[in-house]
């Protein structure tokens, strides 16, 4: 068994291995061997067709060893988080969801009672436990029926946005229309009704889940139709999550799509204005452009990398005190808000900018120059290490010796999918693009699934 906690949780196509009834089931009782008795665990979950067979495997893995579980129904990442960490009697939280891969996919993602992800070491003890619960062979048990508690946990989680993002004022976006994506995902009620709340006219798509549609063409990742929207409709932005809400990307009115990398610029810069920007430091990745790097070095802004992953940016921040991270993809960490990504949160923030200073999003973002940037996914049949792909060790010389001075090369595996990332950027498009290709190409004439 190789190992099953990936940067995310456990990803896999429902169904099949490692999720399999077998091992879901042994995943719910390993929780409660490792994170010890009693154990309380609020489970909820996106809008794939799977999601409510997953949950009752882990419900009965759970009971049959000794625990509770409470049922949050269909709940975003970051909620589930939220409201583990607000309720005392609520050891753990498991978020049944792949984000924004597609629907066939599905994942586990456990968190403790502080709402953070598990630890390398706590993941590693689970993956013990379920190894040798599967090897036991042991039996399947039917779930127990679950205590649903969607609405109250919703309107904390709400209160909870709201106040963190907006303060106490009572309809602060009256006046404001705001085109909204839910990804046809966990936050397609919660999304909609937070900014209506708000006193927002809300102008919504994405909302209407089958189990099969999540991330379908919509969503964080293909934000098209909301751009369209935005401009159709004259909103005064346009905000798009992903499948379990855990990011966010934002549409100004012009159209113009706006990522993690300028969310970061925009929300760092007003806290540093406002004196909030903790030893005037910032946690990105190593897939942050090198012009938000320099943007922010102008301020005298330090920006430090860490590894891909909003775990290892939650790392970081706390290591150094920091009160900003987050990645390209729309993973924004406020440490003092929340452990956890929160693409609702992140949203009320960046609006919440726009709302103090009277400026729209294009404006905030002006002093940021974006260097040229491919990132090029190429789907892999398995995950060697890079330096054994024959050619590949000399490719990459060849492009750092080219791109010195003027950009950089990284190449990793996903690890959330059968996926080799190769990301290029540089001072000019043309170089960009031609050192992407060939490391691309090279990937998938030896690893390219078939």
């Amino acid at each position: 068994m190789g190992r099953l906690f990936g940067t995310d949780g456990i990803r896999g196509i429902a169904g099949e291995y490692p999720l399999d009834a077998q091992t879901i089931f042994a995943c719910g009782k390993a929780l409660v061997r490792v994170l010890g008795r009693p154990l309380r665990v609020l489970v909820g979950r996106d809008t794939r067709e799977s999601g409510p067979w997953i949950e009752r495997l882990i419900a009965a893995g759970v009971c049959a060893a000794g625990g509770e579980v409470v049922s949050a129904g269909v709940f975003t990442t970051p909620g589930i988080a939220y409201v583990v960490r607000a309720h005392a009697e609520l050891n753990a939280g498991v978020v049944i969801s792949a984000s924004h891969n597609p629907y066939r996919d599905n994942g586990i993602k456990v968190f403790s009672a502080q709402g953070m992800k598990l630890s390398d070491a706590q993941e590693a003890a689970i993956e013990r436990e379920i190894e040798a619960l599967v090897r036991e062979r042991v039996e399947v048990r039917e779930a127990p029926s679950l205590a649903v508690q969607e609405d109250q946990f919703a309107t904390e989680y709400l209160q909870f946005l709201r106040a963190r993002g907006m303060g106490e004022e009572e309809r602060p976006l009256a006046g404001w229309r705001i085109g909204f994506d839910g990804a046809h995902g966990a936050a397609y009620r919660l999304g909609p009704r937070l900014f209506e709340e708000l006193g927002a006219r809300v102008e919504a798509i994405g909302i209407m889940p089958d189990g099969r549609n999540i991330n379908d063409g919509c969503g964080s990742l293909y934000p098209a139709a909301l751009q369209r929207l935005v401009l159709e409709q004259g909103c005064d932005v346009g905000i798009a999550v992903d499948g379990d809400a855990d990011r966010a990307v934002l549409v100004a009115r012009t159209g113009e799509l706006l990522d993690g990398d300028d969310a970061l610029y925009i929300l760092a810069t007003y806290l540093q204005e406002r004196g909030r920007l903790r030893g005037n430091v910032v946690v990105g990745t190593e897939m942050t452009n090198f012009g938000l790097e320099q943007a922010l070095a102008q301020r005298g802004i330090t920006m430090v990398r860490a590894k891909v992953g909003d775990r290892y940016v939650l790392e970081q921040l706390l290591e150094r005190g920091a009160s900003l991270g987050g990645e390209p993809s729309g993973h924004i960490i406020v440490p003092e808000l929340s452990p956890t990504g929160d693409g609702l949160l992140t949203a009320l923030l960046l609006v919440n900018v726009m709302r103090e200073t009277g400026r729209d999003l294009t404006e905030l973002r002006a002093g940021f120059a974006r260097y040229p940037q491919q990132v090029c996914n190429v789907r892999v049949r398995e995950k060697p290490p890079l330096g054994t792909i024959p050619g590949f060790s000399r490719a990459m010389a060849e492009a750092q010796e080219r791109l010195r001075g003027r950009g950089r090369v990284l190449v990793r595996y996903s690890g959330t999918e059968p996926v080799a990332r190769v990301m290029v950027e540089a001072d000019a498009e043309e170089l960009v693009d031609e050192i992407a290709g060939t490391l691309a190409d090279l990937i998938r004439r030896h690893l390219g699934a078939t």
